[in-house]
């Protein structure tokens, strides 16, 4: 099924590994030009570019960091003057800092909530400004199941990404009128690199979870979110769509 994505422009901001990087290829294969942001270390977020090179692509990597609210109007900035143009916006980036509330620092809860929704709002406040102008877009912001349903030791990560979810769902009644679609998509357990770290016995737990016997892939996620930035989805706004195999029925 084509999505009807060939020349758009894509901003997803951490697109280095995982989920992001599956994210910036299936663009990619669906014809999108990107725009890809990191943070660090800059290997993974090279290897993801020249994969997008090799579909055929243009593609923009820089290292920035999401929480830095005054960056996310010069990645734009920079968006436009490299491409010309800019379509969809998918907002990735994540952490966690996990630790039950009572041994939980002011910190931990600042730094996730900086990245993963402060981050969000300035990603999305600048892609909002340039897309009620241009009467069109498209945003995607990449949530958790843990963020419906609240997870033990999660509380700044939950806290996180339930306000992405709530944020999202008001960003897009403020954005309709403009043509604009903005949804959520919330994973559960998603095997990528950080994944395969943590001890065997949570992914475990993870997939009897689910209804369907199995974790998530990052394509799983990817292709989800390349739909949600289609017009095959261009009536769908204000929804946050659950990847997680049944995971989390009835959240």
């Amino acid at each position: 099924m084509e999505l009807g994505l060939t020349d758009q422009v894509a901003l997803v901001v951490g697109a280095s590994r995982g989920i992001g990087a599956a994210i910036a290829t299936t663009l990619a294969a669906e014809g999108c030009n990107l725009y890809l942001t990191h943070l660090g270390d800059g290997r993974g977020a090279r290897d993801v570019a020249a994969r997008v090179e090799a579909l055929g692509r243009e593609v923009e990597v820089e290292d920035v960091d999401a929480s830095d609210f005054g960056g996310a109007p010069e990645v734009l900035d920079a968006v436009l003057e490299r491409f010309g143009r800019f379509d969809i916006l998918v907002y990735n980036a994540g952490i966690t800092a996990d630790a039950v509330i009572w041994n939980l620092a002011e910190e931990a809860w600042d730094v996730v909530l900086d990245v993963n929704l402060k981050g969000c709002f300035s990603y999305a406040r600048a892609a909002a400004i340039h897309f009620r102008t241009k009467q069109r877009g498209k945003i995607v912001t990449v949530a958790s199941i843990n963020g419906l349903r609240g997870k033990f030791g999660q509380t700044n990560y939950a806290a996180s990404k339930g306000g992405m979810i709530a944020f999202t769902a008001a960003l897009a009644r403020e954005l309709g009128r403009f043509d604009v679609n903005v949804n959520a998509v919330a994973p559960g357990m998603v095997d990528t690199e950080l994944t395969r770290e943590i001890p065997q016995e949570y992914v475990t737990t993870a997939r009897e979870e689910t209804v369907l016997g199995r974790i998530a892939t990052v394509d799983d996620v990817a292709n989800v979110v390349a739909f949600l930035c289609s017009d095959r989805a261009r009536h769908i706004t204000g929804e946050c769509v659950r990847i997680d195999g049944g995971q989390a029925i009835g959240c």
